[in-house]
């Protein structure tokens, strides 16, 4: 499926040719302001902000509103009444402060109403960290950015493959920056700091990609960057622009596609922000059932405001444009989608009566065919925890045109499994069995994800059931199931080596537990079984014609037979969900012969007991429900086995 066909009918108007995002502009013409008023100026990076040209900066702000808007700065001692601001139309202000140079910081000081106050800019490309002093001077500033970076990852931009295949090897480690490994003082690793030990591990454990949570501005370090203020910033917390760049670009030349959270649905209450920016809600809703998200305490974005569309979309594509980045996974799709989410019956229907946030699901429709009509090879999840119908259905075929949805289907049904004792899990068996029945509904991504380690909720090693033995045993069963089943593989950091706490962004990554055997063994498992995955397209075909049970009905015994195609290749993936060994196990086959064991989880190497097959085993003849053929296996303890033939 191409990543045209994907797109909203917009995705196919071109564009008035623009300078390279980095490259200062001048001049605002007036076809831009139209754009802008029109909701069509997805790229207004180029213009809005602050730019450097010839020794001075262009500032650009929206505030249709306001009164009087001025610049103020460390360059000007922070008076507003140095550099005045000229409204140009369309609600938006210009100037041009000569003798500012990158590094500058910078707010835009509001007059309405008598009164006045200063907001930091929200396409600020540079922020400076909050501060604690109150003053309006101080903290959350814009910061004019050096955004001149000399790239060295043009090979990785030119192989990117993108949604032209959906059978590509797609296996995400998913990462928050600050707490992945600190140093022995406890400060986190900055960006540079971080680009060859996280490609180094990722690459080691069979990883094609690393998905980051929000590198987006964000004041309130505890909400993982969920909560963002700055949508064009990356956070202070690591390092600068160009050294955000230098991870993407490290990891690129290293061979790993690096994914962003993005954050549409909600935005930051801070007051130097976007709330009530000229006075009245202005990036918010101005309807007041409507306006605050009563989970989070943050604003919702009014996503029928053509301005806010130009924001947010600008937003989208300045991080693939600036920052060469791989994709984006749209955060919390399903609060956006529904007007009562988390609200019960005090909400503002849409205009038909119903729950649906018509606007919303434009904007998330126009989102993934801008994205597409300018980055045919950019990938997009939704995390999205209903059964909105189309969410990976293109566009043009009424869907919302994400190339991949999260499963959390998958993810709720299959932790449920393996949290019971396997004692009890012939009683749950159809929970095991019950994803099957929708893997085909959408484009899926299989997560277990930060969401499931956090909260009082445990590691997913606390989460399985048993001592220490049977607990990574189990971890080995749940990531061997995770490869086996449809779908794209996303882990999170520290659940590859069974760390034993749940996370916390203050702490980082057990990675003392690599010299515990069950942990490296598990580690082992990780790196073989995702080495199995990237090496066989087999795993990759996420079409029904791909998978087939040879067996999905012994509930008796807990084991789960079914079989992997494409491109010609067979797979034989059987698990055995109890400690219980089964000796002379007869599953059935396609056809007779030799079959080769790919990888038996019980390998002692990975921790296990050394139980079950290993070379090659014969499929004789007549095997049971139907087959032609069937191999006689032993079945280790919680095991599981790939095989193919030989």
């Amino acid at each position: 499926m191409s990543g045209a066909g994907r797109g909203h009918p917009a995705a196919s108007r071109s564009y008035p040719p623009a300078p390279p995002p980095s490259e200062p502009v001048a001049s605002f013409p007036r076809t831009d302001l139209r754009r802008w008023e029109r909701g069509e100026y997805t790229d207004a990076f180029r213009r809005l902000g602050a730019h450097a040209n010839r020794g001075g900066v262009w500032f650009t702000v929206w505030a249709p509103r306001a009164d009087a808007v001025s610049v103020v700065g460390d360059f000007n001692g922070w008076d507003p009444e140095r550099h005045p601001m000229e409204r140009i139309g369309a609600g938006l202000w210009r100037t041009y402060v000569r003798n500012v140079r990158p590094g500058s910081r910078y707010k835009f000081s509001i007059c309405r109403w008598g009164g006045r106050w200063t907001k930091t800019d929200p396409f600020a490309f540079e922020m400076e960290p909050p501060s604690t002093t109150g003053s309006p001077s101080d903290g959350l500033a814009g910061v004019v950015a050096d955004l001149s970076y000399e790239w060295g990852d043009a090979d990785w931009m030119a192989s990117r493959e993108g949604p032209g295949t959906l059978r590509q090897p797609l296996a995400v480690y998913e990462v928050h920056l600050g707490s992945w490994k600190r140093h022995p003082n406890g400060d986190s690793l900055s960006y540079r700091e971080i680009a060859d030990p996280l490609a180094d591990h990722v690459l080691s454990l069979g990883f094609t990609h690393v998905e980051l949570l929000p590198v987006m501005e964000h004041p309130f370090y505890g909400s993982w960057g969920y909560q963002a203020l700055g949508f064009f910033a990356p956070t202070f917390r690591y390092g600068s622009p160009a050294d955000f760049k230098y991870l993407v670009d490290r990891l690129h030349q290293r061979g790993v596609g690096v994914l962003l959270d993005w954050v549409p649905a909600h935005f930051a209450p801070d007051p130097q922000g976007l709330v009530s920016y000229d006075g009245e809600p202005l990036f918010e809703y101005a309807d007041p059932l409507m306006r605050e998200h009563p989970d989070w305490g943050t604003f919702v974005f009014d996503y029928g405001r053509p301005e806010v569309q130009n924001f947010l979309l600008s937003s989208a594509r300045w991080w693939l444009e600036e920052y060469h980045v791989d994709g984006l996974r749209v955060d919390a799709v399903a609060s956006m989608l529904y007007r009562d989410y988390s609200r019960g019956e005090t909400f503002s229907p849409n205009a038909f009566g119903g729950n649906e946030n018509l606007e919303a699901i434009t904007l998330l429709q126009r989102l993934n065919a801008e994205v597409f009509a300018a980055h045919p090879t950019a990938l997009t999840f939704a995390e999205e925890s209903t059964a909105w119908p189309g969410v990976t259905r293109p566009t043009d075929h009424g869907g919302l045109g994400f190339l991949y949805k999260w499963n959390m289907g998958w993810m709720h049904d299959t932790l449920h499994y393996f949290q019971e004792d396997p004692v009890h899990r012939s009683h749950h068996h159809d929970t095991f069995t019950l994803p099957l029945t929708y893997a085909f509904t959408e484009q899926f991504a299989l997560p277990l994800s930060h969401d499931e380690v956090v909260h009082g909720k445990g590691s997913l090693w606390d989460k399985m059931p048993g001592d220490e033995w049977r607990k990574a045993a189990n971890l080995r069963l749940l990531y061997a199931h995770m490869v086996g089943h449809p779908g794209k593989p996303l882990l999170f950091m520290g659940q590859e080596l069974g760390q034993t706490t749940e996370w916390s962004h203050d702490g980082q990554v057990d990675w003392e537990a690599l010299q515990r055997p069950l942990h490296a063994g598990l580690a082992e498992w990780v790196r073989a079984v995702f080495g199995l995955y990237r090496e066989h397209p087999a795993f990759r075909d996420d079409s029904p014609e791909g998978f087939e049970w040879v067996d999905y009905g012994d509930r008796e015994h807990s084991v789960f037979p079914y079989l992997r195609r494409a491109d010609g290749e067979t797979i034989l993936v059987v698990l055995n969900a109890t400690p219980v060994v089964r000796e002379a196990y007869r599953v059935g086959a396609p056809e007779t012969g030799p079959w080769r064991v790919l990888l038996n989880s019980d390998d002692l190497g990975y921790g296990g007991s050394g139980i079950g097959p290993t070379g090659v085993v014969n499929a004789t003849p007549t095997g049971p429900h139907g087959r032609p053929a069937g191999l006689d296996l032993t079945l280790p303890p919680l095991g599981a086995l790939f095989l193919s033939p030989a």
